[in-house]
C-alpha cells in the first residue's frame, strides 16, 4: 500500500515512521532539505523534498492509495493545494490534526501577523517574533532595530532577515522546539518586551513560549489559528490499518 504523506512536522514525522511500521511504503513529502534532514532515514519511508505546484501534487498521487496532510497548523494554503490535488488524483485524502493549546489569560490575541504589526506599532519595545521567517514583510512598518526574529538556521531565514533590514546583531537562527529556559533566556538577554507567536500546539513548544513570557513579564502576542478540521493520528492510523487489511 502506497500512502503519501505532506509532512515537514513532528507529528508527521511520526505518523509516517508508525504507518511504514505497519508495511506500508510511504513516500514522505517535505519543503526544504532541513525537513528532509530533520525526518531522517528510515526503512519503508522514501523522502521527497522541494516545494511542488498543484500539477506536481497530483502527479505525485496518482498511484497512491492514500494522502495524509500533516503540514502545520497554518499552512493553510498548502492544505487548500494539496486537499484540490488529492481530488483531482482521485485519492482519497485525511488531514492530520495537531491539538491547539489553551491560551495563557492576558494573552493579546490577533487575526494575522498584519494585525500583529499594527498592534506593536503603537507600543514602544523591543520585539521577538517567534512566527517564523515568512511573516517577516507583515512586519516591514516596524522599526527593524525593534525587531528580534527566531529563525531556521538556513540561508533562506538569514536572507528573508537581510531583506527585511533586520540587524545582524538582531538575528536568532535557531532550531526549536524550544526550553521554557531558554526561551526566559533569550527574552532576558535581549530585553524584550513582546513574545509574538502562533499556537504551535505542544509539537511547537507553545506552552514554553506562553511559561517564559509571563516569567519574563513579557507580553505574549498569539496569532489566531486558521480554523480547519481533520482526524488525530490514531484515527487516521486507524483507517490504515483497515485498508492493509
Amino acid at each position: 500500500m502506497n500512502v503519501v504523506v505532506f509532512s515537514g512536522t513532528t507529528e508527521g514525522r511520526s505518523f509516517s515512521r508508525a504507518l511504514a511500521a505497519l508495511g506500508a511504503a510511504v513516500t514522505v513529502c517535505v519543503a526544504t532539505e532541513l525537513g528532509a534532514e530533520e525526518q531522517g532515514c528510515t526503512d519503508g519511508i522514501t523522502v521527497r523534498a522541494g516545494r511542488l505546484d498543484a500539477e506536481g501534487m497530483t502527479a505525485l498521487l496518482r498511484g497512491a492509495v492514500l494522502c495524509v496532510d500533516a503540514t502545520h497548523p497554518y499552512a493553510a494554503e498548502a492544505t487548500r493545494n494539496i486537499r484540490a490535488a488529492a481530488a483531482a488524483a482521485g485519492v482519497e485524502y485525511h488531514r492530520l490534526l495537531r491539538p491547539a493549546s489553551p491560551l495563557p489569560a492576558g494573552s493579546v490575541v490577533l487575526a494575522d501577523a498584519a494585525r500583529a504589526a499594527a498592534y506593536l506599532a503603537d507600543r514602544p519595545g523591543r520585539v521577538l517574533l517567534a512566527t517564523g521567517a515568512k511573516e517577516l514583510p507583515a512586519f516591514a512598518a516596524l522599526y527593524p532595530a525593534r525587531l528580534y526574529p527566531r529563525v531556521l538556521p538556513t540561508l533562506a531565514g538569514i536572507a528573508a532577515c537581510e531583506a527585511a533590514g533586520i540587524p545582524h546583531r538582531n538575528i536568532l537562527a535557531m532550531q526549536g522546539p524550544f526550553t521554557k529556559e531558554l526561551n526566559a533566556a533569550l527574552l532576558h538577554q535581549f530585553h524584550i518586551d513582546y513574545m509574538v507567536t502562533k499556537d504551535g500546539g505542544a509539537a511547537g513548544g507553545f506552552d514554553e513560549k506562553a511559561a517564559a513570557a509571563s516569567a519574563a513579564g513579557a507580553q505574549l502576542v498569539v496569532i489566531r489559528r486558521p480554523p480547519e478540521q481533520g482526524e488525530t493520528a490514531s484515527e487516521v492510523l486507524k483507517r490504515c490499518k483497515e485498508m492493509i487489511r
